[in-house]
């Protein structure tokens, strides 16, 4: 057995068809289905089976590949490490993020580490629902989580970067946007609200927000991406709740800051014993702004 074969095995799970595997790895179709058969015969059973739509993974499949991912990462990790001693940092960097947190700090952070290291590689999870967040967590794929709180299984060590504000977002020319002041939750519960999909963080944090209103506004909306919400919500459909730092470019006029103010704290978590790229973002983000200023705009009037 070799760490190949533990890839080709992984991505024809992931793929769930041996010709779509083979065209990700660049291989042929006979060549990956010579190596998976080696496997098998190796470890003694049946890792996949077919299916009507291609390749599924048998009870003992699933138990491999499990473990199979950790000793893949293991290698990445020790593979980016030794050439990281030589100042030549290579491989993967693999985060993952509650949507819409740090949506203008982490793109900074991680321009700047890639000034250090061009050659390395970052793969970004972006709102994993609960399950796979905790899964990833638990299979050691996960570098580094940017989030309000660390997930279940994470055994990441936990570093607080600062807390983030969150606004309303008003449709255009609303009445509440005149003065410039900050809302009340309760001036809005009369309102249509675009809220998001309910597997997602924000929305768990919403929901428990409306709650503490005693109120039950309207939903005229659910969306799975912060800048289509603010969108509609400034084409007059309704009104939501945003981070303040993920308020896309160009409508901050429209939000207004909340009393009393809402934050939540952000969390990085790192693995342990970090190698230098996980360092160096935990250095370049903690250098970054994370109090959500200038975002909210005096009306144009003022």
């Amino acid at each position: 057995m070799n760490l190949r074969q533990y890839e080709y095995a992984l991505t024809v799970a992931e793929e769930g068809s041996l010709t779509a595997a083979a065209d990700r790895l660049r291989v042929s179709q006979p060549s990956l289905s010579q190596q998976i058969g080696a496997l098998e015969k190796h470890l003694g059973v049946r890792l996949f089976t077919r299916t009507p739509t291609g390749m599924a993974a048998t009870v003992a499949g699933r138990a491999f590949l499990a473990e199979a991912r950790i000793a893949t990462t293991a290698s990445r990790r020790a593979l980016a490490a030794a050439r990281a001693a030589n100042g030549d940092l290579v491989g993967e960097l693999i985060i993952a993020v509650h949507m819409g947190l740090g949506a203008r700090q982490l793109p900074q952070a991680l321009g700047r580490l890639r000034q250090r290291y061009p050659k390395l590689r970052v793969t970004l999870h972006e709102e994993p629902d609960p399950t796979e967040m905790e899964r990833l967590a638990r299979e050691g794929t996960l570098d580094a989580v940017l989030v309000h709180r660390i997930p279940a299984g994470c055994t990441f060590d936990t570093h607080v970067l600062g807390e983030e504000s969150y606004v309303a977002v008003l449709p255009d020319g609303h009445p509440l946007l005149a003065d410039g002041t900050a809302l009340h939750l309760g001036d809005l519960v009369t309102e249509g609200w675009v809220r998001f999909r309910r597997t997602s963080k924000l929305d768990e944090y919403l929901a428990l927000l409306l709650d503490d209103t005693g109120a039950s506004p309207h939903t005229v909306a659910s969306v799975s991406q912060i800048t289509t919400a603010v969108r509609l919500a400034a084409q007059g459909l309704g009104v939501t709740v945003v981070p303040a730092s993920a308020v896309p470019e160009g409508f901050e006029r429209l939000a207004r800051p909340l009393l009393p103010p809402l934050t939540e704290p952000v969390l990085l978590g790192l693995r342990r014993d970090p190698g230098p790229a996980e360092q160096v973002l935990l250095d370049h983000l903690r250098e970054e702004d994370w109090r959500g200023l200038g975002l909210v705009a005096p009306p144009a009037s003022a």
